[in-house]
């Protein structure tokens, strides 16, 4: 991409001193724009980007100062460098008013073509410098927002990797490694606090059926829609996991009474046994199963997880033996 040439102002309301400007800056290697008034010379500023600005103080209507002065006010013509151009050069005062105005320098009059041509040049290699930096910051920035992308992105497909490793890839429910986490960690907080809570071993009658009569695909379906059914009728602090093909568990947190608790696993069982409108292989059908499920109540004396895991499933295969489509507490 090439680099467009800086541009210089060039503002003095006499065309002959602007054909000697034009003529002392013919080499220095910017592209000369020339305004004969102050009022033109605001309007070019407005229109282009000068790497500097040549100003004669001595114009009719708005003079160097006002001009300078108006530029200042302007948040993107503020840090255009201005050198004043002016016979006045030797007097204290007019410099201070200059610089006040604005003005980084002065060039008096008659002019003498080598301090202008160094002093241009000086100002040209500062624009070119700074126009470096500003290139380079535009970059710096642009890669460092093309790094938090990557980052955030990096983030997203790690929580992903973490959420894929410990939940069932198909209900999106916790799966085995993360249910046998939180059983742990609800048995230590059992112990801190003397509370309890139950788990829940689901296995749901009927399941394989529905896979062989109308394919895996609507088996899968109704997995889900089990899924679903268990999420929406627990609380926010309870856990429900898949725990490997129609096999579910739950942890009840916070539960003391065996009444109330055996209440909702009748619910549970209930509300698992509503048809299922599906689609499978061969169009829509209802599906139609139950659950037996299997409860233990944990207390302090049963410092293995296993041991807890073990009674409930005992109480499911008591509730299969039952007839199915109920629920049994275990008796550890």
């Amino acid at each position: 991409m090439t680099t467009p040439s800086p541009k210089i102002l060039v503002v003095d309301d006499t065309h002959a001193n602007l054909v000697a400007m034009r003529h002392l800056l013919a080499d220095c290697g910017a592209e000369l724009v020339e305004a004969s008034s102050g009022n033109e010379a605001l309007s070019r500023c407005l229109d282009q980007h000068f790497a500097l600005i040549l100003l004669d103080v001595n114009m009719p209507d708005m003079d160097g100062f006002e001009v300078a002065a108006l530029l200042g006010e302007a948040e993107q013509l503020r840090d255009t460098p201005v050198i004043f151009v002016t016979a006045a050069y030797a007097d204290d005062l007019y410099r201070l008013k200059g610089y006040r105005s604005g003005a980084v320098d002065y060039i008096a009059k008659p002019i003498n073509d080598v301090i202008l041509q160094s002093k241009v040049r000086v100002f040209l290699e500062l624009h070119a410098a700074r126009m470096q930096l500003q290139q380079t910051l535009g970059e710096l920035s642009a890669r460092n927002e093309q790094l938090q992308i990557e980052i955030a992105e990096r983030q997203r497909i790690e929580a992903q990797v973490r959420h894929q490793a410990t939940h069932d890839m198909l209900t999106g429910l916790p799966n085995r490694v993360l249910f046998h986490d939180r059983l742990r960690t609800a048995m230590q907080r059992g112990v801190r606090h003397d509370g309890s809570f139950a788990l829940v071993l689901i296995d749901i009658d009927g399941f394989k059926a529905v896979n062989d009569t109308y394919g895996h695909p609507a088996g899968d379906a109704l997995l889900q829609a089990i899924s679903g059914r268990l999420n929406n009728h627990v609380r926010n602090e309870d856990t429900v996991a898949r725990l490997g093909g129609d096999e579910f568990a739950l942890i009840f947190e916070n539960v003391s009474d065996v009444e109330p608790l055996l209440q909702r696993c009748q619910h549970l069982c209930d509300m698992l046994a509503q048809p299922y409108p599906l689609h499978g292989q061969r169009g829509d059908f209802i599906a139609h199963v139950s659950a037996s499920i299997g409860v233990a109540l944990w207390h302090e004396k049963l410092d293995s997880d296993e041991i807890l895991i073990q009674a409930a499933d005992r109480a499911l295969y008591k509730a299969k033996e039952n007839g199915k489509n109920g629920c049994v507490l275990s008796s550890h």
